[in-house]
């Protein structure tokens, strides 16, 4: 089964399902599962900030809605999420499938593995590469603009980033901030399952250099952006889940074969 979070603005997916309340040890996660198929692949989605986007960043249960997704049988899972530019040429309306984050936030629950048993998980590749490389070729295949690889940094929220901040970022090579990605990406890999992002840009984050003065980023004017960009990121979703193939041996999949302290 392969798992798709909704981002910002992305709160519904699939007109068939099957609504799978769940619990967790680890509390109520975002939203209901809704499982149901494209094309006969078998899919589940939940929107990580509620049906009505009533959970901020800091605030979503980051934990519950992984394990959550394990619960139902999910071994693939694609993040979706909008995110702000650190680079001229990634202007918005593109799309990176990020393949490094940076983690800027501050006490999120980041691990299933808080002991008595000490585990730690190699964090050096942290997204699919197989997933990642269907998601891009699909984006291609649809006509999407897209970057293969970038690196997102990834902020507390609920505020945007100061200008210093985002000089910042851009000056260290960033490609783009975000305010989701850690740690869903990498509780996905705590877990030994697949994890892969395709992030779109929504604006141009405020401290970039080279560019005449980029006004203040806005919700109203990202979500804008979202919104008028939506049907292409179904679009790029729907090519690419039936070209999904079973979970390989791979990194993700044998995650905590050498991390166990034993």
């Amino acid at each position: 089964m392969i798992g798709v979070f909704g981002g910002s603005g992305f709160y519904r997916f699939l007109d068939d399902f099957e609504e799978v309340p769940l619990a967790t040890p680890y509390g109520p996660p975002s939203a209901p599962v809704r499982i149901g198929r494209v094309e006969g692949s078998e899919v589940a989605f939940m929107p990580r900030h509620g049906d009505e986007h009533t959970l901020p960043p800091h605030r979503i249960n980051y934990r519950a809605n992984i394990w959550a997704m394990k619960e139902v049988g999910v071994r693939r899972i694609v993040g979706p999420s909008a995110c702000g530019s650190l680079k001229p040429e990634l202007s918005p309306g593109t799309f990176v499938v990020c393949d490094q984050f940076v983690d800027r936030t501050r006490a999120r629950e980041s691990t299933f593995y808080d002991g008595p048993q000490t585990t730690h998980v190699s964090a050096s590749d942290p997204y699919c590469a197989d997933l990642s490389e269907t998601l891009a070729a699909s984006a291609e295949a649809v006509g999407v603009p897209v970057q293969r690889g970038g690196t997102v940094v990834v902020i507390d929220g609920p505020r945007f980033s100061t200008r210093a901040e985002s000089r910042w970022f851009s000056a260290a090579g960033f490609d783009v901030v975000n305010m989701t990605q850690y740690p869903e990406a990498w509780l996905a890999r705590e877990l030994e399952l697949c994890y892969a992002n395709v992030s779109l840009v929504t604006d141009y984050d405020v401290g970039l250099e080279g560019m005449p003065h980029v006004e203040p980023v806005s919700a109203d004017g990202a979500f804008a952006v979202f919104n008028e960009n939506l049907e292409r990121l179904r679009a790029l979703l729907f090519h690419a889940i039936p070209r999904i193939g079973p979970q390989p041996e791979d990194a993700c999949a044998t995650a905590l074969r050498s991390a166990i302290v034993r």
